[in-house]
Formats: structure tokens, C-alpha cells, sequence
């Protein structure tokens, strides 16, 4: 029980931020181009309560956890916040400025496993510091949680970021197409997760960015 409390104060503050930088990065760069529909509805915000969904963000991650920590010994999170809404119609140039406000939300994620890679480093250059595990420990959280955001969401599946991407780069015929997969894409999503093959897709890519973290910011734990 303790290992699970502890494991839940560690990964609570990495998975807020986010989960609330990546929808806040989509409302932004809407914005930027001319969709004021996020901003309207108060979600171009830090205020994580904006994006947090009750079942998505606090319940199916915390259930999930708790059960691999006492089944498996680690913890496994899946989950979603509320999507920050977006007129694509209202964008200056649609179709190709639906390409910055879908990769937008991944390069948030980035962003935020390289500011978590920085706390590792700090964590490292003082070592007898009392503070220093747990910045170790809440870094690698956030390594983890974001680059598992990050990978997930670039997958070409509508209505994920990665399908709003493809749909943006794809000649017109066949955006309209490939959009119409949307209506089932999350559960594409659970059947890929459920049977295994999401993780032999995305864990690959997901540890190729750790190596590469660990590298670029010479993390030795």
C-alpha cells in the first residue's frame, strides 16, 4: 500500500502538468490562428481543472495503476483530458493550419519530458541533498508519462493529433476518406490496447526518446 501511495504522490504533479500543457498548447496555437473557440471557453489556460476529465484523467489512470501495481509490481497509465475544442473551419487556412494546432499538443509533451529530463540533472548535480531523490524519481514520471502522451497521440489515428495531421498532409480526396475512420478511432484505440498491439507499435518509439533524453542530457541514474 505504501509503495502505491508513494507511487501516486510521484506521478500526480507530472501527469497534471501534462495532460494541462498539452490541451492548453492546442487552444494556443488555434488561436494564433484565428479559431477563438478555446479561448472563448476559458480553456487557453494552466489551471488544470479546465482540462481535467473525472473519468479519463482521475479515475481510469488511477484504477489502472493501483491494479498493475498489485498484480504486475508497476505501474501502467492510460487516460485523456477533456478535449480543448476546436472550430477548424474558423482557421485561417483549414487544412493547413489544422497541422500546428494538432502537433501542437505532442510538441507540449516534449517540451515537458525535456523540462522533466532538466529536474533528473538537477536532481544528479546534488545527490546528498534530501530533495534530491524525489526530483529524480518525479523526473522520470514525467519522462514517462509525456513521452507516452507524446507517442500516442502522433499515432495516424483520427481522432488522435497524428490523425489530424495525416488528414492536414493528405491530398483532399483522400483527408476525406481517412477522416471518416473518426467516429471509431478510440475504439480502434481500446481494441489496439486490449489485445497488446498498441504497446508493440508505440513501446519502441517510446524507449528510442528515452535513449535519446538520456543522451542529449547525459542522465546516468
Amino acid at each position: 500500500m505504501d509503495s502505491i501511495i508513494q507511487g501516486i504522490a510521484i506521478y500526480a504533479l507530472p501527469v497534471i502538468f501534462a495532460i494541462t500543457l498539452h490541451e492548453a498548447a492546442h487552444g494556443y496555437v488555434a488561436k494564433h490562428y484565428g479559431d477563438l473557440t478555446a479561448y472563448m471557453a476559458g480553456r487557453i489556460t494552466l489551471n488544470p481543472i479546465k482540462h481535467i476529465d473525472p473519468v479519463g484523467t482521475i479515475i481510469v489512470p488511477l484504477t489502472l495503476f493501483i491494479i498493475g501495481k498489485l498484480t504486475m509490481g508497476t505501474g501502467f497509465l492510460f487516460g485523456w483530458a477533456k478535449p480543448v475544442p476546436v472550430n477548424f473551419s474558423q482557421l485561417r487556412h483549414p487544412k493547413r493550419d489544422m497541422l500546428w494546432v494538432a502537433a501542437a499538443g505532442p510538441g507540449a509533451n516534449l517540451f515537458m519530458a525535456c523540462f522533466w529530463a532538466l529536474i533528473i540533472k538537477l536532481g544528479l548535480m546534488f545527490p546528498e541533498n534530501i530533495y534530491a531523490k524525489p526530483m529524480i524519481f518525479m523526473g522520470m514520471a514525467g519522462i514517462d508519462i509525456n513521452l507516452i502522451l507524446m507517442v500516442l497521440n502522433l499515432l495516424p489515428l483520427p481522432p488522435l493529433d497524428g490523425g489530424r495531421m495525416a488528414v492536414s498532409l493528405l491530398p483532399h480526396h483522400l483527408a476525406y476518406q481517412f477522416s471518416k475512420i473518426e467516429p471509431y478511432g478510440f475504439m480502434i484505440l481500446l481494441l489496439l490496447l486490449m489485445t497488446g498491439v498498441l504497446s508493440v507499435i508505440v513501446l519502441p518509439f517510446i524507449i528510442f526518446m528515452k535513449q535519446l533524453l538520456v543522451w542529449v542530457f547525459g542522465l546516468y541514474v
